[in-house]
Formats: C-alpha cells, sequence, structure tokens
C-alpha cells in the first residue's frame, strides 16, 4: 500500500435513501455527491465516533493484508440534511452525525457468506481468523458473518465492533498481550488450519510506518473522548497498542489454535 492510498477520499451526503435496521448502529444505503451510493456509518449512534475509528483502522488494516474491502471514505453531513426526514428517530440520528461520518461503497448485488453454502480454503479462512484476532473483532459468527459474496469473491465488511477495549481504555495496555478468547465464537475457526503460515506473513506487513500513517488518517474530532490529554496522545495510544499487539501474535495464534481442537 502507498502512502497515497491512506487518504482516504471525502464525500458530501446528498440523499437518504434506506435505514439497514439490522445493524445496532443503524447504517444507511445513502448516496453521495459523487453519485455512488455508500453504506453510511452514523457518528451520532450508540457506539460514537470509536465504532468509526474501528471501521476505518480495521477496515484499512484488512486491505494491506491483501482483503477486499470496500471502499471507505469520509462522509460529511451537513446540518440541514435531516431536516426533511419523517422518521423523528433518522431525523435525531442525521442531526447529532453533522460533521465527518464513514461509510463503505454500496457492493449492489452481493450476498452474505454463508459457510455451509459457500465454500472457503484452509488458508483464507486462516487469514480472516488471523485479522480477527488481530482486531479483537468479536463480530464475525455464525449469526452474523460480516462478510459477503461479490463476484464470487470474498469480501470483508463491518469492522465497527473491534478493539472493544477503547469503549472505556480500562487495562488497554494489558490488552495490547492478550490472547483474544472471543475467537471460539468465529464462524471460521473450524477451517483455519494454517494460522502458523498466516502468522510467518502477516506479522510483517504491518509495518510501523504503515500503523503511524494509518492512525494519522483519524480525524482529530473523533479523538476527543478518551482520557488523554491530548489528541497526539490519544493517536499515540492506538499505534502503541497496534505496535505491542504484533509483537504478540503468536500468543494469538495460540489462543486461535487451542479453540479450534474443541471445536473439532
Amino acid at each position: 500500500m502507498t502512502n497515497a492510498a491512506l487518504q482516504l477520499r471525502q464525500i458530501h451526503v446528498t440523499r437518504y435513501l434506506t435505514p439497514l435496521r439490522e445493524g445496532g448502529s443503524m447504517p444507511a444505503i445513502a448516496e453521495g455527491d459523487d453519485d455512488f451510493l455508500y453504506v453510511l456509518k452514523f457518528r451520532g449512534a450508540g457506539q460514537g465516533t470509536k465504532a468509526l475509528i474501528a471501521e476505518l483502522l480495521g477496515g484499512e488494516i484488512a486491505r494491506k493484508l491483501g482483503f477486499k474491502v470496500p471502499e471507505l471514505v469520509f462522509a460529511q453531513v451537513d446540518a440541514a440534511f435531516g431536516r426533511t426526514e419523517p422518521d423523528e428517530e433518522i431525523q435525531d440520528l442525521l442531526k447529532f452525525s453533522e460533521g465527518l461520518n464513514i461509510a463503505l461503497h454500496y457492493l449492489s448485488g452481493a450476498i452474505t457468506f454463508d459457510p455451509v453454502v459457500n465454500k472457503i480454503d484452509a488458508l483464507l479462512a486462516s487469514q480472516v481468523v488471523w485479522l480477527d484476532s488481530f482486531l479483537m473483532n468479536m463480530d464475525r459468527t455464525p449469526k452474523n458473518t460480516n462478510m459477503l459474496v461479490w463476484h464470487n469473491e470474498l469480501w470483508l465488511i463491518d469492522h465497527g465492533a473491534s478493539f472493544y477495549f477503547h469503549h472505556s481504555w480500562n487495562n488497554w495496555k494489558a490488552q495490547a498481550s492478550a490472547p483474544f478468547t472471543l475467537i471460539k465464537d468465529h464462524v471460521l475457526l473450524p477451517y483455519a488450519s494454517a494460522l502458523e503460515e498466516v502468522n510467518d506473513v502477516f506479522s510483517t506487513l504491518l509495518t510501523t510506518d504503515f500503523i503511524q500513517q494509518l492512525v494519522r488518517t483519524l480525524p482529530e474530532d473523533w479523538l476527543t473522548e478518551a482520557p488523554f490529554l491530548s489528541v497526539e496522545e490519544h493517536r499515540n495510544a492506538y499505534v502503541w497498542f497496534l505496535q505491542q499487539r504484533l509483537k504478540h501474535t503468536n500468543i494469538l495464534v495460540q489462543e486461535a489454535n487451542d479453540a479450534r481442537k474443541i471445536l473439532i
């Protein structure tokens, strides 16, 4: 990934089309001023900008590792945007989401990944399990796979539940080297028999330079809720966490392998 790839495009949201009520954060399909459709994630939703941070970091880390991820863009919602919305709940959501939000390019015609129907090889399954262990992504389960099949290829979506420690920042430094115990619920864990092989490759791709560049893309006004003295200190916490997590990927692999043995 080049430096330029870390510069997310910015769009202005021009039309609110359809709420996606199956998501707890009430994302929606919306149209941008570039005439493309997007799945829009709102800063005014329950998890606030923390979910947007997790979406950006998780999505771009996945892209860096070679996964197919819909383009992420910053989505500007203007103050007047929701005034004509008849649904009061949606109107409030739009009002509290004024400013920069995040959106994913809408993959028209994509279908939800189903492990019973859509077969997946051991290497790709192991790559996804490694990614989600690293991101602490609890939301890739049989109930909600958060993967799509589009043009016969697997696409990863919705990383907003990653890095769940940052909702409180309690004991966050210890979390950096902790195993991800929730990996036992991962939809692809039964097929992930190549985790050591994946770890050897992936642990070298997320360089310090990439991590620092990625964290610098986070808008300043997304970094005001945690108990830090400055935006820069907040950024440095994410950089430190990701760097430390990379030093302990063997622990993540061991946890996943142990959980897999119980399943099979």
